[in-house]
């Protein structure tokens, strides 16, 4: 559900057509300074919670890069 399902989908079709790298890269900034703010308070909860999410949405901003150059490739 969520951003596993369209990583899934985009891995599947090679492509990130219709998701927004503006959204993604703006979420994964909101995950990236959640899980800092987690480690300065010394919070599990906020720290793992939070950097699953800068995986995740790691993982999309690559798949962006990824995918663009095979696009491009096939150009």
């Amino acid at each position: 559900i969520g951003i596993p399902d369209q990583i899934r989908q985009n891995f599947a079709r090679k492509s990130t057509e219709g998701v927004s790298l503006a959204n993604q890269g703006v979420t994964f900034l909101a995950y990236f300074f959640w899980t800092l703010y987690g480690l300065l308070r010394h919070d599990p909860v906020l720290i793992y919670g939070q950097a699953l999410g800068v995986i995740l949405t790691a993982t999309m901003l690559y798949q962006f890069a990824l995918y663009r150059r095979v696009s491009d490739k096939g150009r």
